[in-house]
Parts: C-alpha cells; sequence; structure tokens
C-alpha cells in the first residue's frame, strides 16, 4: 500500500510525517489515519504537527497499515514479543506477532536478545507485521559485544540503531534520559533499576565515568530517524520496579530530561512518544499522567502498566490492567501490555492473548471513560443482543469471541441452546431477562400510579 507514497518521496533529507505536518501538508499516512480514527484529516495533521500524536511509519515498512499514537485518538495497546536465549526462536515469534495481531495489538515491540540470528528475526517480524514495530536497539548493542558493558563505544549504539531503522523498524526505545548525576537518587530504592536498557547505561557509565552516549550524541541519533521516519519512544529507564519506589526523586529527575529530549528532537521535526512506569499505587497515577503532559509538552504517554499492587506473581495482567485503565482516563495514549508471566518468565502464545485482551478492556475502558465519540457503540450493540438472546451476535461481538463460545459451551455445547433464553447459570426459570417490559403495559402503569399517593416509610 506505501510503495508509491514512499517513492514520492525519495531524494529528501528529512521525510518524517511530523516535517510534512508543519508545512500544512496532509500525507496519505496522516489520510488513511484519519478515516480509522473517524476524525477529520487537517485535525489529525495539526496534532502531528504539533507533537501530541505521532504516526510511526517507517519509509522501509511498506507494508504497514498506519495507525495513530496520541490523545485525539483511540487509547491503544502495545504487545510485547521477543526471543531470548533461553526460549523460543524466529518460527515462535512470527507466531506470536500474528497472534498479537489477530487479538487487536495497535503496535508489537520485539525486544528478543538471543534464540538465534536477532537480524533475521527482527527482518521476519517487520516482513509479516500490518502494524508498526519496535526495538529497543540497545539489547542487539550489547550482544553485539558478547555482554560486556565497558566494551561498548557511542558507534556500537548509533551502528545498531541505523540498523534497525534501515531494517524497518517504526520505533525505537532509546534510553537517552538517564543520566550519570541520576545514579546516586536510586538510594533507598527496593528494586534499584528494573529497565534493561537503563540498566546497560547505568553499568556503562559507572565504569566509564562518562556521561550517557545516548544523550551526548542525541542529535547523531535524530539525524538517522530524519531519514527513514523512525519514532522515538524515549525510555524511562529509572520507571519504579514496585509500588515503593513510585515518583520519586529519580524518576522524576529523568522525566524532566525526557522533556528536553522531547523538545530537542521536535526542533527536527522528528517524532517523539514518552514511556513511563511501572509499577504505581493508584492515588498516583493520575499525578504520573499530569506530570508527565507538564514535563514533556504533551507529547503521547505510553505507559507499562501501571501495576498497582507487588504481590500478584502470576496475576499481573491483572493488577496492571488496573492501572492501564486508569492511567488511560487520564491521558495515556499507548498502553504497553502484562502478560501473566510478568517477573516470573517468557511469555507462550495463550500469555500474549491473555494479556492482549485484559489491555484491550483497559484501553477500551477508558476510551469509554474518555466519552470518545461512538466508543460505547459496540457495548450498546453487545448488550441488545445479550437482551435479545443473541448468542452468536454476543459471541462475535465480544474482545475474544472464541474464548466467549468456549465457556458459553461447557456446559451447553447443542446448537439448540444458542437461541434458548438462558444460560447455565440461571437456567430456563430464573433468567431475570426473561422479563420483558412491554411499552404499553409500562405506560399503562405509569397511569396508575399517577392517581395513586405518594408511599410513606
Amino acid at each position: 500500500m506505501r510503495t508509491e507514497w514512499i517513492a514520492r518521496r525519495a531524494g529528501q533529507s528529512n521525510v518524517t510525517q511530523m516535517h510534512y505536518a508543519r508545512q500544512g501538508i496532509i500525507t496519505e499516512e496522516i489520510a488513511y489515519v484519519a478515516q480509522r480514527e473517524q476524525l477529520s484529516p487537517e485535525l489529525i495533521r495539526s496534532e502531528v504537527a504539533r507533537g501530541r500524536l505521532i504516526i510511526p511509519a517507517n519509509i522501509n515498512h511498506l507494508n504497514l497499515e498506519p495507525m495513530g499514537i496520541g490523545i485525539a485518538s483511540r487509547c491503544k495497546v502495545n504487545a510485547n514479543i521477543g526471543a531470548s536465549p533461553n526460549a523460543s526462536d524466529l518460527e515462535e515469534e512470527v507466531a506470536k506477532l500474528r497472534l498479537a495481531v489477530k487479538y487487536g495489538a495497535d503496535t508489537v515491540m520485539d525486544l528478543s536478545t538471543g534464540g538465534g540470528n536477532l537480524d533475521e528475526i527482527r527482518t521476519a517480524i517487520i516482513n509479516a507485521s500490518p502494524v508498526p514495530i519496535g526495538t529497543v536497539p540497545v539489547y542487539q548493542t550489547l550482544e553485539s559485544v558478547h555482554g560486556k558493558v565497558e566494551n561498548l563505544t557511542p558507534d556500537d549504539f548509533l551502528h545498531v540503531i541505523e540498523k534497525h531503522a534501515q531494517q524497518g523498524v517504526d520505533y525505537q526505545t532509546i534510553h537517552a534520559g538517564i543520566l550519570i548525576e541520576h545514579l546516586p537518587l536510586v538510594r533507598g530504592r527496593i528494586t534499584g533499576i528494573v529497565s534493561r536498557g537503563g540498566g546497560i547505561l547505568a553499568r556503562w557509565m559507572l565504569h566509564h565515568h562518562k556521561q550517557n552516549p545516548l544523550y551526548t550524541h542525541f542529535n547523531d541519533i535524530i539525524e538517522i530517524f530524519k531519514k527513514y521516519d523512525v519514532s522515538f519512544s524515549l525510555g524511562d529507564s529509572l520507571r519504579p520496579g514496585c509500588t515503593h519506589d513510585a515518583s520519586d526523586a529519580a524518576q522524576l529527575a529523568e522525566l524532566k530530561t525526557l522533556g528536553q529530549l522531547t523538545r530537542r528532537a521536535w526542533e527536527h521535526d522528528v517524532q517523539v512518544m514518552v514511556e513511563g512506569p511501572g509499577h504505581v499505587p493508584m492515588d498516583q497515577i493520575e499525578f504520573n499522567v499530569r506530570k508527565q503532559m507538564e514535563e514533556c509538552s504533551e507529547a503521547p504517554f505510553y505507559v507499562l502498566g501501571p501495576l498497582v499492587t507487588d504481590i500478584a506473581p502470576g496475576y499481573d495482567h491483572i493488577t496492571s490492567a488496573i492501572g492501564a485503565a486508569m492511567a488511560g482516563w487520564y491521558g495515556t495514549a499507548m498502553l504497553c501490555y502484562v502478560t501473566p508471566k510478568e517477573h516470573l518468565g517468557l511469555p507462550g502464545p495463550e500469555d500474549v492473548r491473555n494479556g492482549l485482551i485484559a489491555y484491550k478492556i483497559a484501553a477500551h475502558a477508558a476510551d469509554i471513560a474518555r466519552n470518545r465519540p461512538g466508543a460505547r457503540d459496540r457495548d450498546d450493540e453487545l448488550s441488545r443482543a445479550r437482551y435479545n438472546f443473541d448468542w452468536n451476535r454476543q459471541f462475535e461481538l465480544s474482545l475474544d469471541p472464541e474464548r466467549a463460545r468456549e465457556y458459553h459451551d461447557e456446559t451447553l455445547p447443542a446448537d439448540i441452546y444458542k437461541t434458548a433464553e438462558f444460560c447455565s447459570m440461571c437456567g430456563p426459570k430464573f433468567c431475570p431477562m426473561q422479563t420483558k417490559l412491554d411499552e404499553a403495559e409500562l405506560t399503562e402503569l405509569e397511569k396508575a400510579l399517577s392517581t395513586q399517593k405518594p408511599a410513606t416509610v
């Protein structure tokens, strides 16, 4: 779809969506996103120009179906996949990608750290993906020096960042906000630094006693991103890894730096979203969203969770979906899903499914709470189908039709029960929705009640 669109931009030094939007140009990607969101193209263009909405769309990802991330659009959901040295391979990761797309992932991040040739895995994922693909290039940078952080050079980081851009990655997590002066602020935390990328940069700075190379070479990264239209996902290296550590001095110091880097990227018309926590108690979620908007000039916020309690290993797709729904309600643009395997192991296909459905629920609930036009239409249609005992239509409208049908059919599998006016919970005699309230009867009742004296207690 994008082959002709991109061909018309050949030879230009800056091909970002923000660059065109600021020139008043409605690109094909902007028009496509406007149609998907049921918003005007001019609104999408103005939001991209302002930096409040991004369209991650690398010029080398030709099979991409463009989508928008921002407060003006629907709340989006990202799914993480990725092979590790201990589990998974190329075929399994492509299968996870397809599963993520099936269950509604708006973007997918490839967080592979091993399990095969990382370039081959990434290329296969991009070639198979209609949704934007994100990566964390510092992982492959570390692998390129066989895990020896002290051997990394700034050129090593830049080389891998450009390689990912050339391959078609639509957005990259760049951990440029963690500075050497932030490291002492981690004292007093229970879980220290929990970001893999942030931990790598922290170890490099501690070894060399030098400033973060991604910060000192940020302009070089900008120049790479301009050539391919790669969006920044500014990594929150100092995000809290437990509720005890939430909203502390380290997290907020890095957030201020991320705001400065956001505005520096915007000076070159490069798109930015900002990553956020993490583990945050419910009463601090609104503060975190508002603070990000303030510090980062309303750049789209992209949060992992947040998890609202730390005592539920195996159920962290639930602890985090609670926080995610709240964050979305307060204005977060994209939610990064958490699976039941969080903190425990590499997620498998069923974990991807469960994590994604939990987050699609959270994002949709946020859209309803934010009164997005049409957000509740599907809910109302499903409710009508439920009230009319149209089981098949109810399944079709479900976020996970297969699971809905599976649970219904565990106890009432025969086709005759797809038209029955009950399920196995209430049975045929006790379903309250069998009490149909006839309009004529209600009108007659209202007349009768109007002539009666008010009831007294």
